[in-house]
Order: structure tokens, then C-alpha cells, then sequence
């Protein structure tokens, strides 16, 4: 059976205006359809082969968006709230219209990878438990990290509620004296996004930075792995999630549409993280 929408709500959905709005402008003859000028506002389009053109636009139907966000602190992921800012208020009315929602949280001062999209089915497959999707995590650590706390991750920790945690894989990118770690060059670029009045390396020797992958996601789960052993989380950014990675090329805040390998990645995803 064909897939057919009407002509009206196939434009509204795309957010090009009101379903009333959009009768208007096709009575009044703004759209052809493959090269036709139409006044029918309720014709079955099938958007696979039917070409739409408002105005001189060709028109490109989509019923779902796949959104990859470089998530800044100080904005929750959620899709409305009373208080914060949220998201969704980072993105253009062109996405919004589609009601994409967060796959997954990030706290509201971590930054990092966040997908949103309004494909319930995709984001049930990535959240689900039993997929166990890996998500990884780099991170200022304040106090000494290594080996001991490294074979602690790889064979699960014990949180402050009991839970032991799936085994992670923990990894020292670098490490240096408190003093000197603000301008050390791996650790540099995320120390200029922790505020300038923070103490909370303060009382610690060593800075470390490090990568952690989770399989997982309990809540708070990275800062409460690094308390159950003794160390404080300065900075947090995600990096990936399945086989989606963060672009380096957005800049906290900013975001674009996955290309279509990325999305067909994600379809393809299984447990062991080959398409």
C-alpha cells in the first residue's frame, strides 16, 4: 500500500505554517505538484515520488530528525521546563517542529554528545538495558588516578546505595600537580570551561584527565564511581554513544542533523557495537 498524506498537512508537519495557513496558500496557488499547479489543499501526496514545490522550493518530506548536540552546561536535558533552559531551546524551529526529545540524560553541568530525535523506537533500542550501549567520557579528576582505581572500574564499583556497576574501562590521558594543570595542554581547553572560582581541585594534589567508557547509565553513575573511590569529578564531557561520536567541529551549544551514515549506524547498532 502506498504511503499518502494530505497535501496541507504534509507542508504544516514540515512547519512551513498552520494546517489553515497552508489551505490558504495552496488555494491560492503557491504549490505545484510534479510541475502542476495545484489548488486541492487535501490531496494525497505520496511523498516518495510526488514533487512538492511552495513557492519555488522543493519540498523534502521527513517525518523524523536525528539531532547531534554538543550539550553546553547550565542546560537541562529535558523537553520543557519551568525554570531552566532546556535543550530544545538551543535548536532552530525547523527541528523543534518535529518534537525531538533527549535520548538519555546529561547532567546540567556536563557537557558533551547528546542525540535527540523523535524516533521512539531508535531511542528505545539505545536506552534499553539489555543493549548495554557503551557511552564514553572524558573527564578532569581531582586527586591520583591509576592502576588500583583502573582495575576497581574493570571489575565494577560498588556505589553509595550498594549497586556494583557494570565493569568499565578506565584510562589516565594525562596527569599533572594542581598548579600546573590549568594550563597543561591536554587538560587546557576543559579547564577553560570550569569556573574560574572553583575549589574543587583546591585540597588535591594532582589533576588527572581521563576517558572512562560506561555500559550503562545509572544516575549520576561517573561522578559516583569517582566518590566511591576517593576522587572528585572537576569536568565532565561525553564523547560518544554507540557508534556516534561527538563532533570536534561543534563548539558547546551548536548542533547539526547526523548525515544519513550515521543514522544508518544507529539502526544497525547491535550489543557488541558493530553495524
Amino acid at each position: 500500500m502506498k504511503k499518502t498524506i494530505r497535501l496541507d498537512r504534509m507542508l504544516g508537519n514540515l512547519g512551513y505554517g498552520t494546517r489553515s495557513g497552508m489551505k490558504l496558500l495552496v488555494r491560492q496557488g503557491a504549490v505545484t505538484v510534479n510541475g502542476q499547479q495545484v489548488k486541492d489543499p487535501g490531496m494525497q501526496i505520496d511523498p516518495d515520488i510526488d514533487e512538492v514545490v511552495l513557492d519555488g522550493e522543493t519540498i523534502r518530506y521527513r517525518d523524523t530528525v536525528y539531532v547531534l548536540l554538543h550539550k553546553p552546561a547550565g542546560v537541562v536535558s529535558a523537553t520543557e521546563d519551568v525554570r531552566e533552559r532546556t535543550v530544545l531551546d538551543l535548536l532552530d524551529p525547523e527541528v523543534t517542529v518535529f518534537s525531538p526529545f533527549p535520548v538519555g540524560r546529561l547532567d546540567k553541568d556536563t557537557e558533551g554528545l547528546l542525540l535527540l530525535t523523535n524516533d521512539g523506537k531508535l531511542a528505545h533500542e539505545l536506552l534499553s538495558p539489555r543493549k548495554h550501549v557503551p557511552k564514553t567520557y572524558r573527564a578532569l579528576i581531582a586527586g591520583q588516578v591509576g592502576a588500583a582505581e583502573t582495575e576497581i572500574f574493570r571489575r565494577g564499583v560498588t556505589l553509595d546505595d550498594g549497586y556494583v556497576t557494570l565493569p568499565a574501562e578506565l584510562a589516565v590521558l594525562a596527569s599533572a600537580n594542581a598548579a600546573e594543570a590549568p594550563g597543561h595542554p591536554k587538560m587546557a581547553e576543559a579547564f577553560a570551561r570550569v569556573s574560574a572560582d572553583s575549589s574543587a581541585w583546591a585540597d588535591s594534589d594532582t589533576v588527572c584527565w581521563i576517558e572512562l567508557t560506561i555500559h550503562e547509565g545509572k544516575f549520576h553513575q561517573v561522578k559516583r564511581m569517582f566518590e566511591a573511590v576517593g576522587r572528585k569529578v572537576v569536568y565532565l564531557r561525553r564523547v560518544s554513544m554507540g557508534p556516534l561520536r561527538l563532533d570536534p567541529g561543534l563548539a558547546p551549544g551548536e548542533w547539526r542533523e547526523l548525515t544519513d551514515e550515521e543514522t544508518e549506524s544507529l539502526r544497525k547498532y547491535r550489543k557488541d557495537g558493530t553495524p
